[in-house]
């Protein structure tokens, strides 16, 4: 098999597989690839993930479709420069739901992902979370922060998932002198999010549109900072253009609690929505906000589209989506 060692400069237009790439964020990386020139190859079981989410991409030559579980081998007869895994369930309801598949597809199918890049001589990236911080005792969370994780709670299988996904790509870095990048993802929204996805921004948007009561666990002070996608996918593609194969927070510092936040969406929205309260789930992360001095520093990097114009654009998305939903019902 060929090594890393071996890797040259990335041609004009550059193969990239993006795993998870029907996914709400593996589509806008995708979307991303293309309009830079980049051929691309998405896989996807579609477990989680969407062909709505790249419909739009039909019929583009340079882009390729196949339906698979990235925890069997991947096949590929054809050069490769860039592997972005991003296949995992990545909400609450997912992953409670699947655990046993959210721990195979970050250990077997980061080990899949990692040896597809060995062989092909490709960098690799690590779509990694804010979620391996845990309920985290340092605040905001940078990336010397070992984290404070329950390895036996319900959100353990995707917690140690990721941790594993992690520690196997720093192991092959190590032993085989891959390229590596991991990207330690924070809160993030924008259009082709689910409905019933089980985030707080598509749960508050859903109960919002339809002026139903927003649902806030806990007391409501809890904090969350959201990262528009576009934002962050340019973070991303800057980090595995960059030279750097330590982690790296990518997301927006600005730290709202919950009850802030279902202020805001009311506003943006127009709802006659009030709030209810329910109690906080097992394990629920009380503070989470990016320390970004790594990405500024290495990256050149930090978040440029304010929370009112990113819900602007997520709220169009849900009102079609919702619209599109009701006519189905009805037809």
């Amino acid at each position: 098999m060929a090594s890393s060692r071996k890797r040259t400069t990335a041609p004009e237009h550059p193969t990239s597989v993006v795993t998870g790439g029907a996914g709400f964020l593996g589509s806008h990386l995708i979307d991303y690839l293309l309009e830079r020139h980049h051929k691309v190859i998405a896989i996807d079981n579609l477990v989680t993930g969407s062909i709505d989410n790249i419909a739009h991409l039909g019929g583009i030559s340079d882009f390729r479709f196949i339906q698979q579980d990235v925890t069997e081998f991947i096949f590929l007869n054809v050069p490769v420069n860039y592997v972005w895994h991003f296949a995992s369930p990545a909400s609450p309801i997912d992953y409670l739901e699947l655990p046993i598949q959210t721990l195979k597809v970050g250990s077997l199918g980061t080990h899949k992902a990692l040896g597809l890049a060995k062989h092909k001589g490709a960098r690799f990236l690590l779509a990694s979370t804010s979620e391996i911080y845990g309920d985290p005792l340092v605040h905001p969370q940078s990336e010397d922060y070992w984290g404070n994780v329950n390895s036996i709670g319900p959100r353990g299988c995707y917690d140690e998932a990721k941790r594993f996904a992690e520690a196997l790509t720093m192991a092959y870095l190590r032993e085989h002198r891959l390229d590596t990048r991991i990207v330690r993802i924070f809160n993030t929204y924008g259009p082709r999010m689910r409905l019933n996805d089980g985030r707080v921004v598509p749960a508050f948007l859903s109960q919002a549109l339809k002026n139903k009561p927003l649902t806030i666990f806990g007391n409501g002070s809890q904090t969350r900072s959201f990262c528009y996608c576009s934002d962050l996918i340019e973070g991303i593609y800057r980090l595995m253009m960059s030279t750097t194969n330590q982690p790296v927070n990518i997301g927006n510092p600005h730290e709202l609690t919950m009850i802030e936040f279902a202020r805001e969406v009311i506003r943006a929205t127009g709802a006659r929505s009030k709030t209810v309260f329910k109690p906080l789930p097992e394990d629920d992360p009380r503070q989470r906000q990016p320390d970004i001095t790594r990405a500024k520093t290495l990256l050149r990097w930090e978040p440029r589209v304010p929370l009112a114009a990113g819900l602007e654009k997520t709220i169009d998305h849900f009102r079609k989506t919702l619209f599109h939903s009701h006519e189905r019902t009805w037809s």
